[in-house]
């Protein structure tokens, strides 16, 4: 249905398997997450998402041919996305964790799903990407990033590229400004994108290294996301405080810092005086090499 990237072909349908995250007040104290405890719980189709309304989980039940896992990384909070074509079998994996490489290839294995694509989102500075080392255990598995991203990759994307699974697809749209080469996915009916760390549950990435800038970044998801259908659903790379999703139209609403002017926008992003991410001097490095080292 959706036309090919050449080289991949992807994955399925909805439904989320969750584990609640630990707290941090903004989304981006880290330090502050270390001091709470982790509890795990589990989501299925058949239930609503706690964090949206009944609809949107309604909506997710009956999209048609979908496979959809949403999967968690204790360490990092971040999200790892499994999607595939519920009748070819084809998928395609959105930001893997190093850690987590192996629960994820066994949910692959389980579902016996043919994973044809891994693509990260941006060049990760919290975590090193499991990419590199899923190739080499599975065969004819394709990584994906941005060209804009400065990493290494088999596929380099650009804005409207599309990255097919089955009937299904993931179409690109360009959303800098956290780093150059961050990117949204959204599916080819606009009912599920997948953004990265530029757009946050009531957050957004930190726009105060690897290329950020918040004037670019407040553009970019105005211009890329905000543009989607209202009741699309937003999946964030990371959360802190055990959301799962949102959606255009919530964070239109209530997002405390991009519901505000450009320049308001900027003053705080400018201002947050963050410490840098735990593992950004060997995350980054080693991100730009598909998370592998010598």
């Amino acid at each position: 249905m959706c036309s090919v990237i050449s080289r991949v072909k992807p994955v399925q349908r909805a439904l989320a398997s969750t584990l609640r995250l630990r707290t941090n007040a903004d989304g981006l104290n880290y330090a502050a997450a270390q001091s709470r405890r982790f509890c795990p719980g589990f989501i299925t189709g058949a239930q609503p998402l706690w964090v949206t309304s009944r609809s949107y989980c309604a909506r997710i039940a009956t999209t048609d041919g979908l496979l959809f896992r949403q999967l968690f990384e204790v360490e990092s909070s971040t999200y790892t996305y499994l999607l595939a074509d519920a009748d070819t079998k084809e998928a395609v994996i959105i930001d893997p964790v190093l850690e987590t490489i192996d629960r994820d290839l066994k949910f692959v294995s389980e579902l016996g799903l043919k994973l044809t694509v891994a693509v990260n989102t941006h060049c990760h500075a919290d975590h090193i990407t499991s990419t590199g080392l899923m190739k080499k255990r599975l065969a004819g598995l394709k990584s994906a990033i941005s060209k804009f991203s400065g990493a290494s990759a088999d596929i380099h994307l650009k804005e409207g590229d599309k990255i097919p699974f089955g009937r299904h697809c993931l179409i690109v749209r360009e959303t800098p400004g956290h780093t150059d080469g961050c990117i949204t996915l959204v599916t080819g009916d606009q009912t599920m994108a997948f953004t990265g760390d530029a757009l946050l549950i009531r957050g957004c990435g930190r726009t105060d290294f690897q290329q950020g800038c918040a004037k670019r970044l407040y553009k970019s998801v105005h211009e890329k996301i905000f543009t989607l259908p209202d009741e699309c659903l937003l999946y964030p790379a990371h959360d802190y405080l055990g959301r799962m999703a949102s959606s255009v139209g919530e964070e239109r609403k209530f997002n405390p810092r991009l519901t505000k002017t450009m320049e308001e926008f900027a003053d705080i992003m400018n201002n947050l005086n963050l410490p840098n991410p735990k593992k950004m001097a060997t995350a980054v490095p080693a991100n730009l090499v598909c998370g592998l080292q010598d």
